[in-house]
Order: C-alpha cells, then structure tokens, then sequence
C-alpha cells in the first residue's frame, strides 16, 4: 500500500472540482478562514510554537465547506456565524471526524475495509474527498485552537447590542458516518448537555417557580397551585445546544378542563408581569430574558449560558387546569379525571398540559441508557427534519420518545443493552408506520367503561397509532408524513452507524409494531 497522501497530486483535478462547485459566499467565508490561518501560521514559522507543523491550510478548506453543507447550506448567509461556527469545531479538533463520499464509494470492498480503517484511528481525522488515503487532518491544532478561542469573543464576532454571534448547528462529527461501536462516545460527546449548566438551569428555574408561586396573583382570589417543570429538560432527555421546556403554571380559577381558556389574556399579562419582577430582583447564573412581544397567546423566556455560547433553554409559560391534584408517586389517577376530559375534548391532546407531571415521570423513571437512545433517535430525528424541510409536517418529537420506549421495552428491558440494536429497532418500527399500534394503560384503564369505549375507539383508528400514556386522546401518530421519516429510517439502516465490523446488518430487536 502507499504511504498516505503519497499521490495526492494525482487527484488535483478532482480536488479542484470539489471546491469549485462552491458557491460564491462559500468561497469568501474560505478566503477569510485562510487569511486568519495565514495569521496564526506566521506564529510557527517564528519559531513561538513549538512542536509538530499545523495542519495545511486545505483542512481548514475543507472544514469550512463541512461546517457551511451540515450548518446552513444557504446561498445568502452570515460570515460572522459561519466564522464562528468553523471556530468552534476547530477547538473541538480532538472530536473531529469528516469525509466525504463523493468520488469514493463505500460499496466498493477494497475502499470500503480502507475507509473503516481510517475511521478507527485517533482524531482529528479530515480526509481528502480526492483521496481516502489522504488525512489533511494531522498536525499540530493546539495554536490553532488556542487563536480560535480568542477571536470567537472578539468585535468582529459580535451582533449590535454586543452578545457574541451564535454559531451554526454542527457536530465534529457525522452521525450516519458514526461506527456503530462509537455510538456511546458520540452521545457522551456532542448530544449530551453540559452538566454544569444543567445545574444551572435547575437553579435558576426553582427560584422562578417560587417566585411566582409567592408572587402571582397576590391582590386576587386566583392561587397558584403549583408550577411543574416539562418538556425534554425536566425529563432528562434534552440535547446539547439548544432545548426546549414548559412550565405549566396550575391556577385555582380553573375548575374544569373546558374553563383553561377562560381570562387567558389577563392571566398571561399577570405571570409576564412577574416574570420580569424576578428577572428586575434576582441575580442568575443565566442569562435570563422574557420574551417581548406584544399580547402572546404564548409566554416564554429563554435561560442562557453565560460561558458557553450554544448552550441554552426556551421554556413556554402554560397556564393549566389542575386535573391530578396531589397525586402520590406512583399512584394511579382517580378515573373521573379520563372521564372527564374525554366529555370535554374536541380536539385530540388539547388538554395534554393538564398531565404534564405524568408525561415527565413516564420518561425520568427509565435506565440511563434508554435516555441516551431517546436522545440519540431525537438527533437523528432533527437531521432528517432539515433534510426533509418544506416537504411536510413529521410525527411530532415525543410521539418517537414513547416509540423508542416501547422498542426497549418490548425489545428485553435490558438496562445495559447494545445502542446500535436499539436504535436499528426504532428505525425499523418507523419504517413499519403502516401497522404502528403503541400504547400503555399505565395511567387510564378500559376497566371503566366510558375510558374503555374510548380506547378502542382510539385503537379502531387508521395506524399509525401511538397513544400518549398520560393523555388518552392524544395520538401522536396521526395526521403526519411518516412516509417521509421511513425513507430517512430505510437509508440509515445501511450507514456505519447501523451495521457490525465486517459490514453486516445490525439486527433489530424482535419488536412487534403493535402491542
């Protein structure tokens, strides 16, 4: 075999294809991505570094075109959140794992057995799409990094009112291009959230909930019952970045499900009148910031890091019926409550904040590992939502939670269970959308006889059905493109991240589509 890159000069044609497709904007964002390496270079030259030789200024090529064809893909874009974007994944070298395909296919044995090897050495691993044999990733990034992370806080990096530009949404790493033995480490790495500012949020969104608990609706018969943290964030399943939550905000003038909509408007001024209390009189760890906009059917806020840039929360403020009460862990709800909302709903779910505390608890009670699926089925999820942009709506997110909970449960609850076999049953469940029919009686029994007409009413429906545990008549399966989801599902099921080392199939759980 050849030494690597040894004939690289022999593919400058196709090299300089791949970069000429380019377009015009893309190739201004290189020239200022080189201008700025040019820079740190002259620092080596100068001999002020030590070590080994940075990498070529090809791999900052490169990179730059991976960050802008995972990040935006847009003709029209900004600079400044591009440069910022190739920043980041520049002190995140040690992560890095890009290739291409586009000359090169992985079809071919002999290609395909040289491709893997590459894949399994150390990172940061940047192979040229002329010539797999050619990783312009290797040198010495450490300067690199070390410049990068001090011009990503610098004016030319910085909107009007002075906050640092965002950076694109991008991983150093492709989740399709992923060994299905790296899942683990690519959860660990790019999907699960910063700790420290997970703690952060959890403190800062106790004092809120206090705060209005104490504070709203003082001079007013109205009470605030309790404040229930929701949504990914609450149930342990949220992504790295950015994520979103509720705080459902029980109030005492609701006596029945049909009256939640009642005084919305002076309900919602109120809370954002607190809202903005606590921000004038508390000092956080986030950054904290209502929302402004004039008379929202919606309130919310967002809590951001104040060290790491990508790293925040968008909660939604939901005022809501107290329909649990005090509902002891564990414990059944009363069966009037399903009787009662199935006589008072119209439209499917529209209540569902009413049982916010029993869609939480269904997932934060489950092993770590299956979090980490959920987490790792809501990434992909998210990556084929900007594949599949403008050509339909998908299932909604959680109604994939609850099939990724019932693919582990079906599949051996195994708390310790290989995360390839999972994920490749999800992607077969969906692919089989034509004969979903998931549901759990955890929380609402056909014992009684109107919850139990009602589901088979429900369960009679055109499938795909998967039923909400905590909310009857929420079925998260209709009315969606999962057409479109089971293409994406059928073409990952032949990517790295789903097949075993010598190319093979990972085989699914033996999983039924319906219960």
């Amino acid at each position: 075999g050849c030494q690597a890159g040894e004939h690289a000069a022999c593919f400058a044609e196709l090299r300089r294809n791949f970069i000429n497709t380019c377009p015009p904007k893309l190739k201004s964002l290189m020239l200022l991505v080189k201008h700025w390496y040019r820079q740190v270079v002259t620092q080596y030259k100068g001999g002020e570094a030590a070590g080994d030789a940075p990498p070529p200024a090809y791999a900052l090529e490169l990179l730059t075109i991976f960050a802008w064809e995972q990040g935006c893909g847009e003709q029209k874009f900004s600079l400044a959140e591009g440069l910022q974007t190739i920043l980041r994944l520049i002190q995140q070298h040690q992560s890095l794992c890009i290739y291409w395909t586009v000359n090169y296919s992985v079809q071919d044995p002999a290609i395909r057995a040289h491709l893997l090897c590459q894949l399994r050495k150390a990172r940061p691993l940047v192979l040229d799409p002329a010539d797999p044999t050619w990783n312009v990733g290797q040198g010495d990034w450490k300067l690199l990094a070390q410049e990068a992370a001090a011009l990503g806080s610098q004016v030319c990096l910085q909107s009007g009112d002075g906050t640092l530009v965002p950076p694109w949404d991008v991983t150093p790493a492709l989740l399709h291009q992923t060994l299905a033995e790296d899942l683990d480490k690519f959860i660990s790495e790019f999907l699960q959230p910063n700790r420290h500012f997970l703690t952060q949020v959890k403190r800062a969104v106790d004092t809120i909930c206090s705060f209005l608990k104490e504070n709203c609706f003082r001079n007013s018969t109205i009470k605030v019952l309790k404040v229930v943290k929701g949504g990914s964030s609450a149930k342990g399943t949220a992504l790295q970045g950015r994520s979103d939550a509720d705080l459902v905000v029980f109030l005492s003038c609701f006596r029945q499900f049909s009256e939640q909509g009642s005084h919305r408007a002076e309900i919602i001024s109120e809370i954002q009148a607190q809202l903005e209390a606590c921000q004038q009189t508390h000092s956080f760890d986030v950054k904290f910031e209502v929302s402004k906009r004039k008379n929202p059917r919606v309130l919310s806020f967002t809590l951001t890091s104040q060290t790491l840039l990508d790293q925040s929360v968008d909660f939604d403020v939901l005022p809501a019926f107290d329909a649990l009460g005090q509902l002891r862990s564990g414990s059944r709800p009363d069966p009037r409550v399903y009787t009662d909302l199935i006589h008072s709903c119209s439209n499917a779910g529209e209540f569902s904040t009413c049982f916010t505390e029993l869609q939480r608890d269904f997932i934060t009670s489950r092993p770590t590992k299956l979090k980490s699926l959920i987490r790792l089925v809501k990434y992909w999820y998210q990556q084929c939502n900007k594949t599949i942009k403008g050509k339909g709506s998908l299932p909604p997110q959680h109604g994939l939670e609850l099939l990724t909970v019932y693919a582990w449960e079906q599949g051996g609850q195994n708390p310790q269970f290989n995360l390839a076999e999972g994920f490749r049953t999800v992607l077969e469940l969906i692919v089989q959308y034509r004969q979903l029919c998931v549901y759990w009686t955890i929380n609402y029994s056909a014992e009684d006889k109107t919850i139990g007409d009602f589901l088979k009413m429900q369960l009679r429906k055109p499938r795909p059905v998967i039923l909400d545990p905590a909310d009857p008549t929420g079925n998260l399966g209709h009315n969606a493109r999962w057409d479109l989801l089971a293409k994406e599902a059928t073409v990952y099921a032949s990517a790295l991240c789903c097949v075993d080392r010598d190319g093979n199939p990972i085989k699914p759980w033996p999983v039924k589509a319906a219960v």
